[in-house]
């Protein structure tokens, strides 16, 4: 009874004056320390943190949200690119990958990694070699997707260089949902000569799709454009 007479009995529990300035002066220590801390034009290294792919383990039922909140951080890096190898090509399975494969792992049903991560992987941060193997991994988990089955082809023809899984993809794409023409599109892959009418396919349906990133839409083009300009038998 005493100790809460001497609380009440406090200034500042009488005082909405000292109470606020308390408040204001907290404030505004909290928002130098904000600044000196989040202020973007320090010096400091942009490596993200890697979450470890044992931290699965550690979900406790939480999969799901935990994917949820990985594929946010991810977002915010998408472009990120540890070392780039001499052919300007990224260091094979670096942070977006496993970043990527983490995720999917966690929720293997999560189609939005799946549908934009192997497409980013290539053109964003041409991880040529991460981005076959995470199409692999997309195509195993949602085999009857025309929209992945479509990206997927896209990876082997112009990277992978391999006509005949590009038409294969393709032709899966028909058989389920894709438009009809999707079938001629395999043949003419097939045959050598569906390069130049993939590519305009693949760019229209990515700018017709509402949840599309227009910066990979973009680097797509760019992409394509670089493909088609170079010599026959040169590198990527």
């Amino acid at each position: 009874m005493e100790l809460n007479n001497f609380y009440l009995q406090k200034p500042f529990r009488k005082s909405p004056v000292v109470l606020t300035g308390l408040f204001l002066l907290m404030s505004m220590a909290l928002l130098f320390l904000s600044v000196r801390v989040l202020d973007p034009g320090r010096s400091r290294a942009r490596a993200p943190y890697l979450t470890p792919p044992e931290m699965q383990h550690f979900a406790f039922g939480a999969k799901e949200q935990m994917a949820d909140g990985l594929w946010l951080r991810a977002l915010q890096d998408f472009d990120y690119c540890e070392q780039k190898a001499k052919d300007k090509t990224c260091r094979e399975g670096g942070w977006v990958y496993r970043m990527l494969d983490l995720i999917t792992d966690l929720a293997p049903s999560f189609r939005m990694p799946y549908a934009t991560g192997g497409l980013a992987l290539t053109v964003l941060v041409n991880d040529i070699a991460g981005a076959s193997r995470f199409f692999d991994k997309a195509v195993k988990a949602f085999p009857e997707d025309p929209a992945i089955l479509m990206r997927a082809a896209y990876q082997a023809l112009y990277e992978e260089k391999n006509r005949m899984k590009a038409a294969s993809l393709m032709e899966k794409a028909a058989q389920h949902g894709a438009p009809p023409w999707y079938y001629m599109l395999a043949m003419r892959l097939a045959k050598e000569d569906g390069d130049q009418v993939f590519g305009d396919a693949l760019i229209a349906h990515l700018e017709h799709e509402p949840r599309s990133d227009p910066l990979l839409v973009e680097a797509l083009k760019k992409r394509l454009s670089e493909i088609k300009t170079k010599p026959p038998g040169a590198s990527n």
